[in-house]
C-alpha cells in the first residue's frame, strides 16, 4: 500500500488502514440495493440534477450477516445524528422531482 493512514482499531482490535485516495471519499446521491440468497449488493451512484442518468461509483457486496450489521450501525449513527442536529426528513417523491434527483 502507498501512504496509508491507520484508523482507530475495529472490533477485536483489528488494525484497519486506508489509502489516501480512498480516504477522500466519493459522493453518492442515489443508491440501489439488491440481494439474493447469499449476498447483498449495494450500488452507490451519482446522478446529476435534472438528468435521469447516472454512473455507479462504487459497488459493495456483503454477506447477509454483514448487511444486517451495517443496518444496525447506520440506525445507530442516524439516531446519534438526529439527537445532535435534529430530525432528518426524507424527501417525498414530489421533492425528489423538484431537485431533479430520483431519490
Amino acid at each position: 500500500m502507498s501512504d496509508d493512514k491507520n484508523l482507530s482499531p475495529g472490533p477485536g482490535n483489528i488494525k484497519i488502514s486506508i489509502d489516501d485516495d480512498i480516504a477522500q471519499g466519493m459522493y453518492s446521491n442515489f443508491q440501489v440495493a439488491g440481494s439474493n440468497e447469499t449476498e447483498f449488493v449495494l450500488d452507490f451512484a451519482y446522478v446529476q440534477p435534472h438528468q435521469m442518468r447516472g454512473k455507479v461509483r462504487a459497488r459493495i457486496i456483503l454477506s447477509p450477516k454483514h448487511a444486517k450489521a451495517l443496518s444496525h450501525i447506520l440506525s445507530e449513527r442516524l439516531r446519534d445524528f438526529e439527537s445532535r442536529y435534529g430530525t432528518i426528513t426524507a424527501p417525498t417523491p414530489a421533492q425528489a422531482n423538484d431537485t431533479g434527483l430520483p431519490n
